[in-house]
């Protein structure tokens, strides 16, 4: 399945908070669009993690992404090294994407930072024609996308472009609200955690605005790049 997108998460719920109005924006354009989640996010203090994957398949149906793949690499204990490279290289592969976006180079959790290293390493390894993986029970060419990007999630960064997703905002705050287990819930009984207090709510929120300010829009995401960006036509930019 050849994809235009592809969105890595170190944890179900990652690209919903940081990403997900830029993918819906692209999907609107009739782009192609797929998540992978690395872990199963099964050392949160919150919910489960059988529970997770049901509130990501409904994230999912909300955000109307073409695919979503849980590799189960283990929560705060994944590595950057063979192993893990290989399973992310064969999702590379197989979807070959256009465009990748994953975690921070920094963040709150120590997970987010390790997965950006361990795909970003993945997306370029995947172009080496001598790593040989198979797939399905099929051998898989070599593909390396064109552009590696990182969402901005809880630390501050600052953006190096921003996504205008005034118009799916809302669709974001559902999706992002799919995952009742994890965010506010009055009613819930399980630990507070640094997301689940209503201010964390009013954080995604006033993010968006902050970099929608940047741009001149009301609501926006942001991203870095790890190389110069490249555009033809000065006058399409905002």
């Amino acid at each position: 399945m050849k994809l235009d997108i592809l969105a890595f998460a170190s944890h179900p719920d990652d690209v919903e908070i940081a990403a997900s109005g830029t993918l819906m924006t692209h999907i609107s354009q009739g782009k192609k669009v797929g998540i992978i989640d690395l872990t199963k996010g099964e050392l949160g203090s919150r919910g489960s993690a059988e529970l997770r994957t049901k509130e990501a398949l409904i994230a999912s149906e909300l955000m109307h992404i073409d695919a979503r793949v849980n590799l189960d690499l283990g929560d705060g204990f994944f590595n950057n090294a063979e192993k893990e490279l290989l399973k992310v290289i064969e999702q590379i592969r197989y979807f070959q994407p256009d465009v990748v976006l994953c975690n921070a180079h920094s963040d709150r959790h120590p997970d987010h930072s390790r997965g950006s290293e361990l795909v970003s390493r993945a997306c370029f390894l995947a172009g080496l024609n001598k790593i040989e993986t198979k797939y399905k029970g099929e051998n898989q060419a070599h593909w390396r996308p064109q552009s590696v990007f990182h969402y901005i999630q809880d630390n501050w960064i600052d953006p190096d472009f921003v996504i205008d997703i005034t118009e799916v905002f809302e669709d974001k705050m559902a999706a992002i609200k799919a995952y009742g287990s994890q965010f506010y819930n009055p009613e819930s009984k399980e630990p507070t955690t640094p997301i689940s207090s209503i201010e964390f709510m009013e954080h995604i929120k006033g993010r968006a605005i902050a970099f929608g300010r940047i741009i001149g829009v009301k609501y926006g995401e942001g991203f870095t790049v790890e190389r110069a960006v490249g555009v033809k036509d000065l006058t399409s930019l905002k």
